[in-house]
């Protein structure tokens, strides 16, 4: 019997199997292969700088339109031109005709007996006669030519009227009194017009209007 620690007895038997590696069956490493064959860690690559790119040319800046150009900040209404200093106007002197008359209800008064003289036969015609003979002449042109104008038609109504009574005899009295009728009326009611207006007679000595 050989002895146990002689070399030469182990040549000839098979090298021992090594086990089967459960990695193989499992498909990844367990932490028992892991152990077995540590890893060395692997320097990371140094990544380049890249090349710093040229800064694209800043765009020129659009110059601001000018509010006073820009038509939509023009104002809405022209401005107001300065007022000049011009000199002020001549003062109109107010016409006759827009002055009131001196004395003017007693010239209304005077027409009024005038124009109904025919319907009292006269009577009204004397009364006004005997107003205007009592009253001074006004100083106002325009009140003068009224007084002057029924004056004068007072006086000849009066004496037309006698020299109408006197012709009737004739037969020419009636007509002669018809017509101081319708001229009584005519310059009666001119008058009042001319008045009522602020005119004045233009010919107060005048026969007709």
């Amino acid at each position: 019997m050989a002895e146990t620690g002689d070399p030469d007895l182990f040549k000839d038997k098979p090298a021992p199997r090594p086990e089967a590696d459960p990695d193989a069956e499992v498909g990844f490493c367990s932490p028992e292969s892991l152990a077995a064959h540590p890893r060395t860690p692997q320097a990371e690559p140094e990544v380049e700088p890249e090349p710093a790119m040229a800064s694209e040319p800043e765009a020129e800046a659009e110059p601001e339109p000018d509010p006073v150009d820009d038509p939509m900040n023009a104002p809405l209404v022209a401005p107001l031109a300065a007022p000049t200093h011009s000199a002020p106007p001549p003062r109109r002197e107010p016409v006759e005709a827009e002055v009131e008359p001196e004395g003017m209800m007693g010239l209304y008064t005077v027409y009024a007996l005038i124009l109904f003289a025919i319907p009292t036969f006269g009577v009204s015609a004397v009364i006004g006669l005997l107003a205007v003979m009592v009253r001074d002449v006004p100083t106002q042109a325009l009140a003068a030519s009224h007084h002057i104008f029924q004056v004068r038609t007072l006086w000849t109504a009066a004496v037309v009227a006698v020299l109408g009574v006197i012709l009737i005899v004739v037969n020419a009295g009636v007509f002669v009194l018809f017509l101081l009728v319708a001229w009584v009326l005519v310059r009666g009611a001119w008058g009042s017009w001319k008045l009522k207006s602020r005119q004045p007679i233009d010919n107060p000595r005048t026969w007709v209007i």
